[in-house]
């Protein structure tokens, strides 16, 4: 920081020293050459502009105003002619007004335009002379009003672009916290609903069917388990930024359930007293992670709600590979939605958030001939090598 804060002083001190060198060194040079010059100058203060903006204005007003007071008009020339020429030095003034409106606070670029609109107007009063005076000051005035328009346009982008990237951000956030609320709801909400049956089972019969209880709390112990390792999971992946804590883990974490587990939570979904018959059609081939997980979570928000409101012993899955969606059904015989059931709860709206965002469809309503119906269409993507028109 210290030999950049240098840096930008040196090309300060060396500006001024090429405008001094411009008026003292070439008295004779006409005042165009001294106000080009000066104009290409300004880029020995690019450091001081950009790291402290208000300086290097005063000191491009200093010395845009030292090149048209220390360059004598010519006998031999028109006056209109040295002026014009030496009064092009206050473009650089411009172009450091620019960035000043461009990133500095309302308040500041205010009196900066004000200042250097007095002192141009007050300089050009003083050395133009006739009909140069008034070319000149509309001149001033169009070139300093054009440098505040392109760093107030340059201002309004940049926070627009601030804006955009502060919307990206929250959207990310909300989505973020809707997959979470979905992991956890599926998660949570169906291993609870087993352990109460299964705990209410227990309390029933401990003192006449000790055997049975100690199944029901088995089954308690294990479905606690699985969720415990599903909670571990959700949480370490929401700590996955930070690598050391990641590869630090003693034990490897299970994956993701999938479409592999059906059975596995048929067996759970059994043991809460539901029977769960699982039928798989089509070409059975491996699915895209996102998709494979869905489907899971789909068929297992839909048989806790079996299992909570339908009131029937038994259900039937069905997952049908085709060729271009991946179809999950989940139908029962049981009673339907009733006032307070499922569809009515945050389980359907989480199964048509995941089906949403993988552009796929989803039904979810009582059947006429009795029950609740769960259909989903997953669309799959094409196989490698596949056209896709020859799908």
């Amino acid at each position: 920081m210290t030999r950049t804060k240098a840096a930008a002083w040196a090309g300060g001190a060396s500006y001024l020293l090429v405008v001094g060198l411009l008026v003292g060194g070439a008295p004779r040079a006409s005042g165009t050459v001294h106000g080009v010059g000066a104009l290409l100058a300004v880029s020995l203060l690019a450091g001081v502009v950009r790291r402290m903006p208000l300086p290097a204005l005063a000191m491009t007003l200093f010395g845009s105003t030292v090149v048209v007071a220390g360059t004598p008009g010519s006998v031999h020339q028109s006056l209109a002619a040295s002026y014009q020429g030496q009064f092009l030095s206050y473009l650089a003034v411009d172009l450091v007004l620019g960035f000043i409106v461009a990133t500095c606070a309302r308040r500041a670029w205010v009196v900066a335009v004000a200042v250097s609109a007095a002192v141009q107007l007050l300089v050009i009063g003083g050395f133009a002379h006739g009909d140069s005076q008034a070319v000149n000051a509309v001149i001033a005035l169009l070139a300093m009003a054009a440098s505040c328009t392109a760093g107030l346009l340059s201002r309004e982008r940049r926070e627009h672009a601030v804006a955009l990237r502060a919307q990206e951000v929250a959207e990310a956030v909300t989505a973020e916290r809707l997959r979470i609320a979905r992991e956890l709801h599926d998660m949570v909400a169906h291993s609870i609903g087993v352990i109460a049956i299964q705990a209410g089972v227990g309390s029933r019969v401990i003192q006449t069917q000790p055997a049975q209880a100690r199944e029901a709390l088995r089954a308690i112990e294990a479905t606690s388990r699985q969720t415990l390792s599903g909670l571990r999971r959700t949480l370490v992946s929401l700590r996955q930024d930070d690598r050391a804590a990641t590869t630090s883990q003693q034990s490897p974490l299970a994956p993701s359930p999938g479409l592999a587990d059906l059975e596995r939570l048929a067996a759970a979904t059994a043991d809460a007293g539901v029977r769960v018959d699982v039928r798989r059609s089509g070409e059975q081939r491996p699915v895209p992670a996102e998709i494979d997980l869905s489907a899971y979570r789909i068929v297992q928000e839909a048989l806790t709600n079996v299992v909570r409101h339908a009131g029937t012993g038994r259900c039937r899955v069905a997952i049908d590979y085709g060729d271009e969606e991946l179809s999950v059904e989940v139908v029962d015989d049981g009673r339907g939605a009733t006032g307070n059931g499922s569809a009515h709860g945050f389980g359907i709206i989480g199964m048509r958030e995941r089906v949403a965002l993988l552009g796929g469809h989803l039904s979810a309503g009582p059947r006429p001939e009795g029950g609740f119906r769960v259909t989903a269409r997953l669309p799959l993507p094409a196989p490698l090598g596949v056209p896709a028109e020859a799908r």
